[in-house]
C-alpha cells in the first residue's frame, strides 16, 4: 500500500459561497462547518447514512440502478481502497458525510483513471463536486494519471453541466444510453472575465 498523501482536511473556506446561500439547507449551516478529506478506513457507517439524504434520482444516476441505497459492495470497494490505484476524497458536515468523489485506475492504460462523483440532494448544484475533485485531481496527477475518463448517464443533466463547467472544451461521445467523457489533467484554470474599459 502507498503512503496516503494528501490527509489533512481542506477547511471549506474555500467553497464557492453559493454553498452557503441556498434554500435547501438551513441558514444556520457555515461553510466552515463543512470539511474535506480523503476517505478513512473507518467512513463506512458515514456512507452508509449517507443515503438518507439521497434521492431515488440520484442513487440511479450514479450507480446506474434503482438500488434505493448506496450498495453495499460499493462500501466495502471504498474500504478496500490503497490511495494509489484508488482515491477518494470526502465532504463531511457536522461528522456525517455529504460527498465523495473517487478515481480508479485503468490496470489497462494505468495513465487513465475512471472518476465518479456523489453528492447529497440538498448540496447539489452548489458547486461541492468541482471542489472535491479540485482536491482529488492533484493526488491523481501525482500518481501518474494524466486525465479521468467519466460516464454519465444522459438524464444526469446537472453532471454534464458541471463536467462542461469544470472541462469547457471537453465534448463527449454517446453510446448506451451514456455519454463518456475524456478529461485531461491538470483542471483547467478557471476564466477570469477581463477588466470592464473605462468610458471615456
Amino acid at each position: 500500500m502507498k503512503q496516503l498523501e494528501g490527509a489533512d482536511g481542506v477547511p471549506a473556506e474555500a467553497l464557492p459561497a453559493e454553498i452557503l446561500h441556498t434554500e435547501s439547507l438551513p441558514a444556520e449551516i457555515l461553510l466552515s462547518d463543512v470539511r474535506i478529506r480523503p476517505y478513512a478506513i473507518d467512513d463506512g457507517d458515514r456512507l452508509r447514512r449517507m443515503s438518507g439524504g439521497l434521492s431515488r434520482k440520484s442513487l440511479y444516476t450514479r450507480f446506474f440502478s434503482g438500488t434505493p441505497r448506496i450498495p453495499e459492495a460499493y462500501v466495502t470497494a471504498l474500504r478496500m481502497l490503497d490511495h494509489w490505484d484508488r482515491e477518494a476524497m470526502v465532504a463531511l458536515l457536522d461528522g456525517e458525510m455529504i460527498g465523495v468523489a473517487e478515481y480508479i485506475r485503468d490496470r489497462h492504460r494505468p495513465w487513465r483513471a475512471e472518476l465518479a462523483v456523489l453528492i447529497a440532494d440538498p448540496w447539489q448544484r452548489r458547486g461541492l463536486a468541482r471542489r472535491l475533485v479540485t482536491c482529488l485531481a492533484p493526488l491523481a496527477e501525482r500518481r501518474g494519471i494524466t486525465g479521468f475518463d467519466a460516464e454519465v448517464i444522459l438524464e444526469n443533466r446537472d453532471a454534464m453541466v458541471a463536467i462542461r463547467h469544470g472541462w469547457p472544451a471537453a465534448r463527449p461521445g454517446s453510446q448506451d444510453g451514456a455519454a463518456h467523457y475524456s478529461l485531461p489533467l491538470p483542471l483547467p484554470t478557471p476564466a477570469v472575465p477581463a477588466p470592464a474599459r473605462a468610458l471615456g
